[in-house]
């Protein structure tokens, strides 16, 4: 009975990070990941075999909570994709990629 008690009251491997980000196992893979490599058709076998710090047993778990809670998991990828746009939106304001690329072209042509 004991073994129920702790199965049921064990959180999934989930943590916040300092940037907002949400990492699974202790590790620095993201949900973000984990999620996206199982929406593109991997196993959890093979997401293991692709990121092999997080446990079998956390890709699960992650893939479980996010099987049941799908709507918030989703809301939360939206803003994660959201705040991606932003800052990739901001760098290319601050480092154009066509004075990158003639930088490039000109270092190439010397």
């Amino acid at each position: 009975m004991a073994t129920l008690e702790v199965f049921l009251s064990e959180p999934p491997p989930l943590q916040w990070d300092s940037v907002s980000a949400i990492r699974v196992g202790g590790t620095r893979v993201t949900l973000d990941t984990i999620v996206g490599a199982w929406e593109d058709g991997a196993t959890a076998e093979e997401i293991v075999q692709r990121y092999d710090s997080v446990s079998l047993a956390d890709i699960h778990a992650a893939l479980s909570y996010y099987l049941r809670h799908r709507e918030e998991v989703q809301a939360y990828l939206v803003r994660r994709r959201q705040e991606a746009a932003e800052v990739r939106q901001e760098n290319e304001k601050r480092f154009s990629p066509e004075a990158f690329r003639a930088r490039l072209l000109a270092r190439r042509a010397a």
